[in-house]
């Protein structure tokens, strides 16, 4: 489907959350700051270290990015830095990874999903189906799962993902699992089984550290995948300011178990607000809920008159995401839910 939420063509941008332009045009007469409750970022960053003086002067150390893939490998269960990639977003490596598929025929997307992995597997070259059909992903040569899913949040137990694996493997073909939320989940990660070959495993670091803006990711796949990666990727494929932080970030497994808990706890918080409003929640992460509701554009349009931005789905005008707010947010939300029942 084409339109203002997905582009209009193959290799047009699909609109995304984080739009706050878009917001403002929408909703001209709209409070100032916005709240952007649109994405699924984290809206606790992580409290790095000061920035060196020379980090913008200077090329990127290549022992930092060594450093940075043996660290990732740590905290993703990758087998060892060798299995691991790093790029400047998962967005830059999704049509590279679709393209180490041989012979470009069928690839097939678990959905509804992130839209970005059909726009890229279709400029690769490949003919593309979207099913909620789990046994369909096994008639293709590119399978692509996001798990936990953005926007629902369902999961896909770890056996099943490794046996579709095993059919991917043995036809030549590749399963790529979108691990973007996998930080803030109690599934499985399928990260330390790559390296029987037919697997790819994508994680993204801005999501659960808050830090969207700094565009990393990781591709963790067998070593012969990683070194293909790399070669298109280059030199310097991560920015010296995004080193510094992800070696921090990354080490500090404190940080990340102490975070895990306080995003679980800013879930429940929302979905009380959401409750006492008469909105369920029918899914998702702790950094994103996810609703299904009759009344999804009507609310919609009741907190985008506020200031507050949610997303919503052209294509599936009864559903809505809605990530969480900063800690100076939450009460501008409870005051906006309060009067949502205007909005029927």
């Amino acid at each position: 489907m084409t339109g203002p939420e997905t582009g209009d063509g193959i290799g047009d941008p699909i609109q995304h959350g984080g739009n706050l332009s878009r917001a403002r045009a929408l909703f001209g007469q709209a409070p100032e700051p916005w709240v952007d409750l649109s994405t699924g970022i984290s809206p606790h960053s992580y409290p790095h270290s000061p920035l060196p003086g020379n980090v913008f002067a200077r090329l990127p150390e290549v022992a930092s990015a060594e450093k940075l893939k043996a660290l990732a490998a740590g905290a993703y269960g990758a087998p060892s830095m060798a299995h691991a990639a790093a790029g400047p977003g998962t967005q830059i490596l999704l049509p590279m990874v679709a393209d180490l598929v041989v012979g470009k025929g069928r690839a097939a997307v678990l959905s509804p999903t992130y839209a970005e992995h059909a726009r890229a597997a279709r400029l690769a070259g490949f003919e593309v189906l979207e099913t909620a059909d789990l046994n369909r992903l096994a008639e293709a040569d590119l399978a692509v799962i996001v798990n936990p899913n953005n926007p629902t949040g369902r999961v896909v137990g770890r056996d099943e993902l490794l046996a579709l694996a095993a059919i991917m493997r043995a036809k030549g073909g590749l399963l790529v699992v979108d691990e973007a939320f996998m930080d803030v989940s109690e599934a499985s990660s399928v990260a330390d089984a790559v390296d029987a070959g037919g697997l790819a495993v994508l994680r993204s670091f801005g999501k659960f550290y808050g830090m969207a803006g700094l565009r990393l990711g990781f591709v963790i796949s067998h070593p012969e995948t990683v070194a293909r990666i790399e070669s298109r990727l280059g030199p310097w494929a991560v920015s010296g300011p995004a080193l510094h932080v992800a070696n921090e970030a990354l080490g500090d497994s404190q940080w990340r178990q102490a975070m895990r808990m306080r995003l679980k706890e800013d879930a429940t918080r929302l979905d009380a607000l959401l409750a006492a409003a008469g909105i369920s929640v029918m899914g998702g992460t702790s950094l994103f809920r996810f609703i299904r509701d009759p009344r999804a554009q009507a609310i919609f349009r009741h907190l985008g008159e506020r200031g507050i931005l949610a997303r919503r789905f052209a294509e599936r005008p009864d559903d809505l995401r809605i990530g969480l707010p900063g800690e100076s947010d939450w009460l501008r939300l409870e005051e906006a839910l309060k009067t949502i029942e205007r909005a029927k």
